[in-house]
């Protein structure tokens, strides 16, 4: 263990240590949920690493179940297309994981024979893999001794250890990854992770823990104090951010619908989506919404009739998407130029769900499909 001179860490007491283990994976043996990837083969317990990664596990369970029908091997996922993958992501957020994952496949069928690496070198040097998964896939998959530190692990090590501060800091981080490497043995390290991950889950929340029931009570200083949930000290979050987004749903001669795909990186990166822009202070959503048409295919549009307004929240953003119907109002739309964009296409609305949208996309556009039944 790498120790910094300036900031000694701590070192666990033998007996404390082995009595937490101890306790810890009884408790686990007998209260774990009976998850999917628990004992599942190495590309599997990938899978369900990098779902997790920012999501609950209820929310994750049937996005898992899926993705595994679609791709149930390293290859099938590496040989998709990145929209077929986007696709089957759709709905659970934070994009950049679905194409880290597939990138991350490809790599493997091409230098690693099609395999997961079993270092923590090879695995954090693809896309999407850092110290957290490359510790939580060697441990669970291959059983070798890797601490792991989540949102969960966190919770549980700094109320046990009633570590004060932001635990996001720089010298709190070291303290945690040193508790986390102290703590996970070598027998039965991947069960071990999981219990500390599934102690945060089920027991050791965030505003009413169960102390009454945690298994390492006796040595978790917060649990023996007046109020447990004051750790982890996180400061105050971030102001939450109120924006408004104006969609415009343009439709040809024939009924084809007009869509564009997002730039690969960034928010909803490679989905797909009626255009849109974020509104300017003070502009009408209407004048956003034809704003969205011209600087996408370079034409006026006349607005029609609102579709839908719809509130979602990602991360700390508050948006409220507006749709409307739009008609092209002057001047003639180029199929050359369409095709010019790349990033923009017709298709039919029998076949818009063969496209992954964004979340408040896809929501308006079953708003749409269900006006068209009407």
């Amino acid at each position: 263990m790498t120790t910094n001179p300036q900031v000694p860490l701590p070192v666990i007491h033998s007996a404390i240590r082995e009595d937490i283990i101890s306790n810890l994976l009884s408790w686990y043996d007998e209260n774990k949920r009976p998850l999917p990837w628990r004992g599942a083969e190495p590309y599997a317990v990938w899978i369900s690493e990098i779902m997790l990664q920012q999501t609950q596990v209820i929310s994750a369970l049937p996005f898992y179940d899926r993705f595994l029908k679609r791709f149930p091997t390293l290859r099938s996922l590496a040989e998709s297309s990145q929209e077929d993958v986007l696709s089957h992501w759709a709905g659970l957020g934070y994009y950049a994981r679905a194409r880290n994952l597939h990138r991350a496949a490809q790599i493997m069928i091409e230098n690693h024979d099609g395999q997961l690496p079993q270092t923590a070198e090879q695995l954090e040097a693809l896309p999407g893999i850092g110290r957290y998964t490359s510790g939580a896939i060697l441990s669970a998959a291959f059983n070798q001794q890797r601490p792991i530190v989540d949102t969960n692990v966190v919770r549980v090590l700094c109320r046990v250890f009633g570590l004060p501060g932001d635990p996001r800091s720089t010298h709190n981080q070291k303290m945690l990854w040193s508790f986390a490497e102290q703590l996970v043995p070598a027998d039965r390290p991947g069960d071990f992770n999981q219990a500390m991950m599934e102690l945060g889950a089920v027991l050791c929340s965030i505003d009413e823990p169960g102390c009454e029931r945690c298994p390492i009570l006796k040595h978790c200083a917060a649990g023996n104090s007046a109020d447990p949930s004051v750790f982890p000290e996180y400061p105050a979050n971030r102001p939450t951010v109120t924006v408004t987004h104006s969609s415009a749903i343009l439709r040809n001669d024939t009924g084809e619908v007009l869509i564009v795909q997002r730039p690969q990186h960034g928010l909803w990166g490679g989905l797909w989506e009626f255009p849109r822009v974020i509104c300017e202070p003070g502009e009408p959503e209407i004048q956003a919404a034809a704003r969205a048409v011209s600087e996408y295919i370079g034409v006026e549009t006349r607005i029609g009739k609102r579709l839908a307004k719809i509130k979602h929240t990602v991360t700390h953003h508050r948006i409220t998407l507006y749709g409307y119907f739009a008609e092209i109002e002057t001047g003639l739309l180029s199929e050359t130029k369409i095709q010019e964009k790349g990033c923009c296409r017709w298709v039919e609305l029998s076949k818009l769900r063969n496209y992954p949208f964004s979340s408040p996309q896809t929501i308006l556009r079953e708003h749409l499909l269900i006006a068209n039944c009407l």
